[in-house]
């Protein structure tokens, strides 16, 4: 099976330029074949992955560039089978999405949007530090494109910091791994960047510090966290939903992946050593998202600042540095991309029903007279607010008790986050719902075409909740492999002194053999 990952991989891309060359009224439906294609592999792997297993699956290895030590390393293990199932479920949604929508220059617009797929697949399924730099840069390659040509009026600001804010992370990230290789290759070692070989070299306490740092600040800037999100709010109001959903859903989600992929494996005693760092910026991120959340009326940002919370959580999670606390990050991840694409979604469905506003302001009256879509944003909503009962909850239960193990107070604050998302999503759902009927509200049922995108994932959303035990299985095994190194540092430091009753340290006393 080593050149299915690879079929998967470039699928999406290989449909979208073919697109580029059928006639425009044919190029969305071609798009979502190739999505549709890819959705059947990842389906694939899931039923067929091992979760006794703690390596990689499914390999291919080739060498791309030997000179410099890069290879063309693909594999699938518990870090990432579910993020890839992610990508193909949403993307496919999405393009299903677009198709129902009149899209100018649509062979443009498809194509960008299989490229943005591929390129978020490579940087999941790259096993090797040179190629997942590689593809974490591409896949927002069509972003900018996607957001510039067909986002809203603010759209060239938007771009404009897009490009900035990513360009100075992307910089950082190639410079943290080019040391990274060369400084791990020191002496008779040969040059490589696959993960497996530069896990076996570790850095010096002094190099990993420095790395760590770079990756960091790229991986935050992508999610994106307090105080790197300067891009998100114009980002989040002029990008194409269709696009933003999938942005939101998936691409934030590769970013904490990182963490989890390179720096906890590779730098475990800089991780160990800026873990409150990150937890204190996850943190800040939990309560200044929940803030902004409820105080503003744009649907879109209310759900892009919830997503900040979200992503705070993820990260607090990864940075309890335990098992349970990566377990809980990654089931997480899961959970918030499958609830916030229906979630734009649904903005566009009230958006079309209130003359095109999507301020909550100008919605309402709906509850009544579309019960079908009021009770689907029902779930939706109680999944977002981690509702005991949802796989969200179970994702944040696990965090929280990862986070409870190694820093209380830490933890008992980030609790007050889970009540603000309560509010703000019940407000959400409530003003856009029930309040009373906008000046310009049409009160129609959701269509059936408009059910074929929706339906399916508040479906997924559900049987998650029922059996969130399929994702932690298949997790578990490649989880406590990626933790060991960094648990085992803790420990190391954490060894106590034995005292006696005075507080002076007792020697060590060996045993004496019977006469």
């Amino acid at each position: 099976m080593t050149l299915h990952l690879s079929i998967m991989l470039w699928l999406p891309l290989a449909f979208g330029v073919i697109g580029l060359f059928a006639p425009p009224r044919l190029a969305g439906r071609i798009a979502l074949a190739g999505t549709g294609l890819a959705l059947a592999y990842a389906i694939t792997y899931v039923v067929d992955y091992d979760s006794g297993a703690a390596g990689l699956q499914y390999v291919t290895d080739e060498t791309w560039i030997g000179e410099l030590g890069i290879s063309y390393k693909l594999g699938i293990d518990g870090l990432n089978l579910l993020l890839v199932a992610l990508t193909a479920i949403l993307w496919f949604a999405c393009t299903l999405w677009a198709n129902l929508r009149e899209v100018e220059r649509s062979r443009l617009f498809y194509f960008h949007m299989a490229f943005a797929e591929t390129a978020v697949l490579g940087a999941l399924l790259a096993q090797d530090l040179a190629l997942f730099t590689v593809f974490f840069d591409l896949m927002l390659v069509p972003f900018f494109f996607l957001t510039g040509m067909w986002g809203g009026a603010r759209r060239v600001q938007a771009t404009m910091k897009l490009v900035i804010y990513t360009l100075v992370g992307s910089l950082l990230m190639l410079t943290a791994a080019v040391a990274t290789g060369v400084l791990a290759a020191e002496g008779d070692l040969p040059l490589s960047f696959a993960f497996s070989d530069l896990a076996q070299r570790p850095l010096g306490e002094s190099s990993q510090q420095w790395i760590f740092l770079f990756f960091a600040a790229a991986f935050l800037v992508k999610m994106p966290a307090f105080p790197l999100h300067g891009w998100m709010p114009d980002g989040y109001r002029t990008m194409p939903l269709p696009a933003l959903a999938v942005f939101s859903g998936v691409l934030s989600k590769v970013a904490a992946y990182g963490f989890l992929r390179v720096c906890l494996p590779l730098f475990p005693d800089a991780s160990e050593q800026f873990q409150m760092l990150l937890l204190l910026i996850a943190l800040a991120s939990i309560l200044y998202g929940s803030a902004m959340a409820f105080t503003t009326t744009e649907a879109r940002l209310i759900l892009g600042y919830s997503s900040v919370a979200q992503l705070g959580f993820i990260t607090l999670g990864i940075f309890a540095l335990n098992e349970q606390g990566a377990q809980g990050a990654l089931l997480q991840a899961f959970n918030h991309g499958l609830v916030v694409a229906p979630a734009f979604f649904i903005v566009a469905l009230l958006a079309a029903r209130a003359g095109g506003s999507q301020d909550i302001r100008d919605m309402g009256g709906l509850g009544m007279r579309a019960p079908a879509l009021a009770s689907l944003f029902l779930i939706v909503a109680f999944a977002t607010l981690a509702m005991p009962g949802s796989a969200n909850f179970v994702g944040e239960f696990y965090i929280l008790l990862g986070v409870f193990t190694e820093k209380i107070v830490i933890a008992i604050v980030a609790s007050a986050g889970v009540v603000m998302a309560a509010f703000y999503t019940l407000r959400l759902f409530i003003t856009a719902m029930h309040n009373r009927t906008g000046a310009r509200v049409e009160t129609r049922e959701m269509t059936f075409r408009e059910g074929l995108v929706l339906v399916p994932l508040v479906l997924l959303i559900i049987a998650i909740a029922l059996y969130p035990q399929f994702g932690l299985k298949r997790s578990e095994k490649t989880v406590s492999a990626v933790t060991a190194p960094v648990t085992e540092q803790q420990n190391a430091a954490e060894q106590p002194e034995r005292v006696d009753a005075l507080g002076v340290a007792a020697p060590e006393i060996e045993a004496v053999p019977a006469p």
